[in-house]
This record gives C-alpha cells, structure tokens and sequence, in this order.
C-alpha cells in the first residue's frame, strides 16, 4: 500500500474556570492574563488551562505530520510516519552513517560471514538496555527473526528480508547468527527494528497486534514511546540510557494534522515545532515561510519518488484474481500510451514549482549508485500524437462522440485513487483529466482520507503512489515481486500493487544474491529497465523534501546526508536524536510554545506584585490539543 495514506481529527479540552472573587487590581491582572491567553492560542475557540505547572521545563519538540499511525507494531507498520517511529522505539542491528549512508553498528557491533557467505555471526552490544532494565541481547533479535520466518503475520511489512532464511540462532546473549540458504547482499542492510521477546511473546496474534493498548511501550531506542491516540498524536520521552547517547530534548510529540494548512498555522504561532508536510510543504507554504522570523525552511533532494500505479489485474498467490480493474489496463501499449500523454516537466514546473526534479527509474538521483534513466530510444517522452495512435492499434478508438470505447463498447473513464489531504495528488489530477481527456479517456478523480481499503481490495483503476527509498533499495524492489502477493483475497500482502513479473522476479533473486557492488547495481538497473517497460509503475518526480522548524524553538537539528539532506522521515534517528532545543526554548509539557507572549505580560505583572500572582495561583496558558 501507499506510505501516504492519512486520516485523523483533533479535538480540545475546556480550561477550568478562575476564581470570582478578587481584588481590583488581581481582577485587572487577571484580565490582562486572559487577553494573553487569547493572544497565545488564537485558533481555539474558548482559552485553555495547561497541563503542566509554569514552573516545569522539560525540553518538547513537536512534530506535525500530515499522515496518521497505521499501526505501533513494527511487524505490520508500513506508513512513514509509522516506520521512523519505530525506528525511534527499537534498534536495528545496523544503521546508516548520517554522512554518506554507509553501514555503521547499531545494535550489533560488528559482523562476519563466512566464506561462503551463506553464516553471518553478528556480535551484540552489551551496553544496551529494554526501557523496563532487562538487558536487549542476541536471544531478543533471533526471536525477532524467526517469528518473521514462520508467522505470517510477524511478516506483513517486512517479510522479505527473511524468506532467504534458513536458520537464526543465538548461541550466547551477545552472539547471533543467521544461516542462510543461498547469499544476500542485504545482510548489513536488515531494516528490522528488534523487539523484547519477554515481551512480544506474550503478545498474541501478530497480524492483529497494534502494541497501542499498554503505556510505556518497552523498547531500546532513542525515545521510549509514553502515550498514543489514534489519529490525533504520539508521545515519546528521552531515553536516558540509549547506548549511543540521551537525546537532548525531554519529550518528543507528533501530532498529527488533516489540514495541511493548519499545521504551517500552528508553526508560525509556535505550537509546534517543526512541519514536514505530506510529506512535503506545498511550494505556496514554503515561499510563505521563507523570511519568517525564527522560521527556517529546509529544501533538499528527497528521497522519495511520485509515481502513477496502474492496476495489473489485483490476483493473490493462490492464483484467484480480485478487484475490478479496467481490463483495458491489462494492455501494455495503453498504458505506455496514458504515460506518454503526461508532461512531466510542466507538472514539475506548474505544481511543484521547482521543488522537484522529473522521474525516470524507480530509485531517485540521490541514491546514485543505483540511479537508472531510460535511454532514449526507450523514453517514454511526452508525445500525445503518438500517444493517440497506441491506443488505435492497441483497438480502443474514438467513437462518434470522440470518446475511446473499451472491448465491451462503453467509453473508457478511469478511476483514479487520490489521497484527499494531498493537493499535489489533486492538482496532477486535473492536468491528467485534461491530458487524456484530449485522447478520448474520461478519468473521475476518487479522492479518499483513507485509500488503504480499496488499494487493498483491486478496487481502483489507476492511484497516485510513493514510497521512500533506503540507502539499500532491496525493499521496494521486493514490493513488486509474486512473492509479496497477499497468500489469498482476504490476506495482506507486502505488495505495493500487485505486480507479479517472472522476468523481474528473476533479476531480483540474482540481485539479492550478488555481493560485489557493482555488479549488483547493474542488476538493480536491470529490475528498473524492467519495471519501466512494463508500464504498471511510472515515476512522474522526485519531489524535494521540503520542511520547516522553529528556530527559537531548535536550535541546531542534523540532516540526512549532512550536506543539503532531508530531516524528517531519515534513514535513521539522526534528526531528532541530535535536535538541540533553543536556549530561550518555551515549549511546554505538550510541546506548545504559544505562551511567548504571556511572558512577556506575566512578567510585568510581577513587578506590579507577587501577590496577584500568588491569588491567581494561575498555570502557564497553552494550547492542549489533547
């Protein structure tokens, strides 16, 4: 499924009522509080009491996100939002170095294969530690491994790193090992986060398990996850005793946003801390930012790419095919054609406005050594003409009435799945209901909060679709293998779209089992050529990772790569691991620093007297959105 799939509402608790009777002077102070109150959360519609007492000063970094928590489990997970929370709960054996991407320890300090590459031993560190004090060890990650290996629902999202396993044991608390049954090239790329088997074990059904029920959820990363409501925020504090260093900021929220808009609101009036979009800023938002005080807008090359999925005839691995996509679909020639009716450059030019880059391959020009562009006698340019005259030979000509007809005689109008809180998806949309409009195809934009359902059931014609890449690019590849289909209907598959191609799935075994790099990355071109070709996934753009924080808020927040990179949604926990809070930073329990104001006024009332402070016994004023 799509990793931009979102969904969600906020609500708001009253304020407690203030004390009747007072002194002239305390009922002016208090009057003047209650303007500042007003002032510091303009968008409620009643002034509200803070959690917290003024005098706490825990450190808050408050994230909004455009896209809700599909699930806390990290078997199942596979939104981004979702993901780079897990990698904040639970360590992975390895991690990427923030630089330049290149493997560095995690939970494992160090590995080794054998010469047949078919044994990796990994030596597990002894410095890290369950939030709950029991020690993490190589027995925790084998158990990780090998529920993975033979439950299917520990092996929704991330299944296809351990189908090549044969074996996985620990023969002590710091060593594990993993025998497999042929090479693979991913085995210091494994992005498995490893959980507690004291505590997982007793979890029960796995592909039904959310771990969103039982508060602090025991983990060994970075942050330790306090408190979670769906569709609305999750909580996390610093953990103290992370191996490689605390945090510097005490709490970490992200709160999530339906409203695009209202979330760039909340930044400039400090309520949260920093935006990353869905997953970027629109080009409006971030040119409306630019020159904000204590604003800083961040626009680097993303790691993500845009693309069109078409539906290839939605089928499990028992072979039944489901869903009701347009059987028109299923003819190569029409979708190259759709493809070639698309001016990627003016969609570069007109919707993201610079902040992106045309597609090509699959894997975005950041990742260059895996980066692949078509030649030119492959390209499918923009060219409706020769657009049009596929779709004459592929045998879906105009009528009278100019409209394409399909093999059963109705015009063809296709559905086209689009995420409602995505004004990209819905600005493309209509340059796409024009383009093809002009080839005789009608297309009705389906725009949902939540695409999940019908992506899953085959039951689109056409979606916007992307997914961001990792440094090692195995998982998104695997995502179009047969191996990644549903086992029936009713399952959920790791598929991104149900592609099955024995050609493709061919290349992608002979690239898992290649370790010398640059073989491999011709191999993985190879799958990229293959894909292209085929027509079911084109790229459209490689939008830039554009985001916005507080500078009064943070003061320094590290980027992924460290020159010109992205901070939100890292291959890694480097962005908020490293955030260093502002020295003046007045963010509150909730992470809401709208009392900048109230302050200012507050601290004149003290010089008029504490002791209309003392009757108030008032607590700092703060949006709780909780």
């Amino acid at each position: 499924m799509s990793t931009q799939d979102r969904n969600g509402t906020e609500h708001s608790r009253p304020r407690r009522p203030r004390p009747r009777r007072l002194h002239r002077l305390v009922a002016a102070a208090a009057g003047a509080l209650a303007l500042t109150a007003a002032l510091a959360t303009p968008l409620n519609p009643a002034p509200q009491q803070a959690e917290a007492k003024a005098e706490k000063t825990d450190k808050v970094l408050t994230v909004a996100v455009a896209q809700s928590v599909d699930s806390l489990s990290p078997f199942l997970a596979t939104r981004l939002v979702s993901t780079s929370i897990g990698r904040l709960m639970y360590d992975y054996l390895t991690n990427y170095d923030p630089k330049d991407n290149h493997t560095i320890p995690g939970l494992a300090t160090k590995w080794a294969s054998s010469p047949d590459k078919l044994t990796w031993t990994y030596t597990i560190r002894s410095d890290s530690k369950w939030s709950d004090g029991q020690q993490a060890t190589a027995e925790d990650a084998a158990w990780t491994f090998n529920k993975m290996m033979t439950d299917p629902g520990a092996a929704t999202a991330n299944g296809s790193f351990v189908t090549n396993f044969a074996k996985v044991t620990a023969p002590s608390p710091t060593q594990l090992v993993i025998q497999l049954k042929k090479p693979q090239a991913t085995m210091t790329a494994l992005d498995v986060p490893i959980v507690p088997e004291h505590i997982w074990s007793k979890a029960g059904d796995l592909s039904k398990f959310n771990n969103d029920k039982t508060f602090p959820i025991v983990g060994n990363g970075p942050f330790v996850l306090t408190d979670y409501k769906p569709d609305s925020y999750v909580r996390l504090k610093a953990n103290k005793s992370f191996w490689r260093g605390a945090p510097k900021f005490d709490e970490l929220v992200f709160r999530y946003y339906k409203d695009q808009d209202a979330a760039v609101a909340a930044l400039r009036k400090g309520e949260v801390s920093f935006v990353a979009g869905s997953p970027s800023l629109t080009p409006a938002q971030a040119a409306s930012l630019k020159g904000e005080q204590n604003i800083k807008v961040n626009d680097a090359p993303g790691r993500r790419f845009y693309a069109l999925a078409t539906n290839p005839g939605a089928q499990a691995k028992n072979g039944t095919h489901f869903g009701d996509g347009d059987p028109s679909l299923l003819d190569e020639n029409v979708r190259h054609a759709l493809f070639m009716a698309v001016d990627r450059k003016t969609l570069i030019d007109k919707v993201f406005q610079g902040h992106a880059v045309e597609g090509e391959g699959y894997i975005p020009p950041r990742f260059s050594t895996y980066f692949w562009k078509p030649s030119a006698s492959q390209e499918l340019a923009y060219d409706p003409v020769k657009a049009a005259q596929l779709l004459d030979q592929a045998g879906y000509k105009k009528n009278g009435d100019g409209k394409r007809v399909g093999k059963d005689g109705k015009p063809i109008t296709y559905r086209l799945l689009c995420h409602a809180t995505d004004p990209n998806d819905k600005a493309v949309g209509q340059y796409l209901k024009e383009w093809w409009g002009k080839l005789g195809i009608g297309v009705t934009l389906d725009c949902l909060d939540n695409v999940t359902d019908p992506w899953l059931a085959g039951k689109y014609d056409l979606a916007f679709d992307g997914w961001s890449v990792n440094p090692d690019p195995d998982f998104v590849l695997s995502i179009h293998t047969c191996g990644a289909l549903p086992a029936t209907p009713k399952d959920i598959g790791a598929t991104d779209n149900f592609i099955c191609d024995k050609t493709y799935d061919k290349l992608y075994a002979q690239q898992l089992a290649e370790y010398d790099p640059a073989k491999r990355a011709d191999i993985v071109k190879q799958m990229e050529s293959r894909l292209y070709d085929l027509g079911y996934m084109n790229v459209m753009a490689y939008p830039n990772a554009v985001e916005a924080y507080r500078t009064d808020q943070i003061k320094s927040i590290e980027t992924m790569p460290l020159s010109g990179g992205n901070i939100y949604g890292q291959d890694g926990y480097w962005s908020w691991w490293s955030a260093v809070p502002a020295a003046s930073d007045g963010s509150s329990s909730d992470g809401l620093s709208g009392g900048a104001i109230a302050g200012i006024v507050i601290g004149g009332l003290v010089v008029i007297g504490a002791v209309v402070l003392f009757a108030l016994r008032r607590r700092a004023t703060a949006e709780d959105r909780e």
